[in-house]
């Protein structure tokens, strides 16, 4: 299913959950798994220096720091790499989103494995902001294969998940994060929950509805799941349609918490505009920094086509 596999690393223990789910993933599907950690960015000129992105102070780039670098991270992760098959260490200076992509492009990965922060601290910030790491949002946005986003330890894995939430608003976005929701479901043999929340409160304005308008469109929209989802599932029967009014992101958390949801598959976006131009959509962003399990964010339909 996945053949390769980019876990993008700080070392630190921010990305330890992470860590956790991407040697999982490479160890279930016999993967080749990339480790990989961007330096920092180098000075200009005929500099040979760089800011080290996980300590923040400068380095010299030269090869003696590459390879305490690199003997780093295998020391962070020796015990999983002592029980993985095929994993490859990767450093080079840089900005990290732009590297991250760029080694993903090269390797034509498949998954992309991070958290939602690189630096322990960010993660505490970021629930105050509620706002999610610049790296993340970056990469997430431009990347052509699904973005696994691991916020916090996951309590099961791969190998036992028995329920996938793929939350949808009916954008083009959508479809392939579906996709990849169908497939991941089918393949592990778990329950697909396909699920729509209907935002009542920036349809209306404040405005007040009628109970009867509500269900006027929950039945829409249920029906819109036959057409758009179900009609492409061939003959798997294991899954759920479920239609909430409410806050997207309230409801998408309430129902995978209900649920007991194991994954959250969203596309990065919903509006129907330019993938590369587009911003981390609000819902996906706060699913991501609140969701007690991960969150996949696709947005491309090329690596889910064909899984």
């Amino acid at each position: 299913m996945f053949e390769k596999i980019l876990f993008a690393t700080t070392a630190s223990p921010a990305c330890d959950a992470g860590a956790n789910v991407a040697f999982d993933l490479a160890k279930k599907y016999n993967s080749k798994l990339y480790v990989f950690h961007v330096l920092g960015m180098p000075s200009r000129g005929f500099g040979s220096l760089v800011v080290d992105s996980r300590t923040g102070e400068q380095e010299n780039y030269d090869q003696d720091y590459i390879d305490w670098v690199k003997e780093e991270m295998k020391n962070t992760y020796s015990k999983q790499i002592a029980d993985a098959k095929n994993v490859q260490i990767e450093t080079c200076s840089g900005n990290p989103p732009r590297e991250i992509l760029r080694i993903a492009r090269k390797e034509d990965i498949d998954l992309i494995v991070m958290g939602s922060h690189t630096r322990k601290e960010e993660i505490g910030a970021s629930r105050y902001r509620n706002v999610a790491g610049n790296t993340m949002q970056n990469v997430a946005k431009a990347a052509r294969c699904p973005v696994l986003i691991v916020n916090r330890p996951c309590t099961t894995c791969f190998w036992y998940f028995s329920n996938i939430i793929f939350g949808t608003d009916f954008s083009k976005a959508s479809y392939s994060a579906f996709l990849f929701a169908y497939k991941t479901a089918k393949a592990i043999g778990c329950k697909l929950h396909i699920f729509h929340a209907l935002d009542i409160s920036s349809m209306y304005s404040g405005k007040v509805i009628s109970q009867e308008e509500i269900e006027k469109q929950i039945k829409e929209a249920r029906k819109k799941m036959e057409e758009t989802y179900v009609s492409k599932m061939e003959d798997f029967d294991n899954y759920s349609l479920e239609v909430w009014e409410g806050v997207p992101y309230v409801e998408i958390l309430k129902f995978s918490r209900a649920k007991s949801g194991d994954l959250v598959v969203l596309a990065h976006h919903t509006r129907e505009i330019d993938p590369e131009e587009a911003i981390l959509g609000s819902t996906v962003e706060q699913v991501v920094l609140r969701s007690t399990c991960p969150v996949a964010s696709v947005n491309h339909p090329d690596k889910v086509e064909h899984m």
